[in-house]
């Protein structure tokens, strides 16, 4: 996770960008968490559950707000990945390594980190259970538990993935075999697909598509690519502005865009990938395959399906403007498990932890919450080596764009910021609590069109 087109260089928005607010200054400091143990409590005044963007932005904020001590993160991963780069490391252009992070690095210092596994939720006794039947009770919970993969929900699969031509940017697992499937293109068609469920980083199955293009153009095998692009939607993006955009690059490089087409089966020895026309129920349709990119279906965590936070879609059921659970007021949630309606990208954790941070200490002091999330998301379009569409829209899927410029068009100083800026801002500021979405630039600059 430079943008100000030709006002200014990603350098001079990088050092911009750190005298928004004075405490990010502190944050140079490296400092490696050290505690193992399994709950060695069996009570905190906040507890958060899940230790990803979401998670570990928020135990920082609550660092500050109660104290290290009275904080834990409860996450079984020994490795946090900032995810939103797997799209260039399976376009070739990042390396895997570059996204990983030691877990207890990221995790703020005397926050208590318990390795383990959530059970079951009780919020109705303000408690969880934990692996090994631990409980662990809490004040506040927040809830941080991301999103699931199923790639198991396509037949043939992810045993699939034991074969040539086909990856996945979506794991940790699978985004290497997405580059060397490229690598490898001789002749044939490039399937990228988009399942009939909701998704993180909704825009990622199709920038690999554009990726991969530029790729085949720059070494001279476009010619022998047929491209396609096999989404269960309707449209091509959700926000009109950047779709009719998003239509002209298509057009432009000859690109093939199938809608209502959900993939069903992958017959990896016979590269094989079946799908099924959601107009035409019963109708399947198989392609031959020279690579395959594969988007698995997805879904809240397990733990989370039928539990009393949950709605009827298994999410975390939290109030779209302040985060907080509409029926436990101690309970809030953020990210990709929650109901909120919007696209579930690190961009939208940002903007949610601000609001999220001000809520909770309203909360505290028994006080209502005022601060409103009006659903910002963004979503940077990689279309090339040196391109990208930065999208950026709220709830009602209108652009809420940060920069004085016409964000719709593909601009270098875009991919810059999103394969270097936003990563240094990930590791840096939100996983320390002092990134709260775009913001406070998007006033600065606006005040200075004044």
């Amino acid at each position: 996770m430079s943008p100000f087109g030709a006002v200014s260089s990603c350098s001079r928005l990088c050092s911009g960008v750190w005298l928004l607010k004075p405490g990010m200054q502190k944050m140079s400091s490296f400092s490696l968490h050290t505690a193992a143990r399994c709950a060695a409590r069996d009570y905190y005044e906040v507890l958060v559950l899940g230790g990803g963007s979401g998670g570990i932005s928020m135990s920082a904020r609550m660092k500050r707000r109660v104290g290290a001590e009275n904080v834990a993160v409860v996450e079984p991963s020994k490795t946090h990945y900032y995810q939103p780069l797997w799209t260039l490391v399976g376009g070739g252009a990042k390396q895997l390594a570059a996204s990983a992070r030691p877990m207890g690095s990221v995790i703020p210092k005397g926050v208590e980190w318990i390795k383990s596994q959530v059970t079951a939720l009780d919020p109705d006794k303000n408690c969880v259970w934990l692996e090994n039947d631990i409980k662990v009770s809490y004040k506040y919970l927040i809830i941080a538990l991301g999103i699931s993969l199923h790639y198991e929900k396509i037949k043939g699969l992810p045993e699939g993935f034991n074969h040539p031509k086909i990856g996945s940017n979506y794991s940790v697992q699978t985004v290497e075999k997405t580059w060397r499937a490229l690598q490898d293109f001789k002749e044939g068609n490039a399937i990228f697909t988009f399942p009939n469920t909701p998704v993180k980083c909704a825009g990622a199955p199709q920038k690999i598509m554009y990726l991969s293009d530029a790729y085949l153009r720059k070494t001279g095998k476009r010619s022998k690519a047929n491209i396609m692009f096999n989404t269960s939607l309707g449209v091509i993006f959700g926000v009109k502005k950047y779709a009719d955009a998003l239509l002209e690059v298509v057009k432009d490089r000859n690109l093939t865009v199938n809608y209502k087409r959900n993939l069903i089966e992958v017959r990896a020895d016979k590269h094989e990938a079946v799908f099924e026309n959601l107009d035409k129920p019963g109708v399947t349709e198989v392609h031959q395959y020279e690579m395959l990119h594969v988007t698995p279906p997805m879904g809240p965590p397990a733990v989370l399906v039928n539990s009393p936070v949950s709605d009827e879609g298994g999410w975390v059921d939290v109030d779209k403007e302040t985060l907080q659970h509409k029926k436990y007021p101690n309970v809030f949630g953020i990210g990709d498990c929650t109901n909120l309606p919007t696209s579930k990208t690190a961009a939208a954790v940002a903007a949610q932890s601000g609001v999220l941070d001000k809520t909770i200490s309203l909360v505290m002091k028994n006080e209502m919450p005022v601060k409103k999330y009006d659903g910002y998301t963004s979503c940077p379009l990689v279309t090339g080596y040196n391109k990208v569409i930065l999208a950026e829209f709220d709830y009602n899927a209108q652009p809420l764009e940060t920069f004085p410029i016409d964000q719709s068009k593909e601009r270098a100083t875009m991919y810059h910021m999103k394969a270097d800026m936003m990563p240094l801002l990930y590791w840096n500021a939100l996983l320390k609590g002092y990134w709260g979405g775009p913001a406070p630039v998007r006033k600065l600059m606006h005040l200075g069109l004044k």
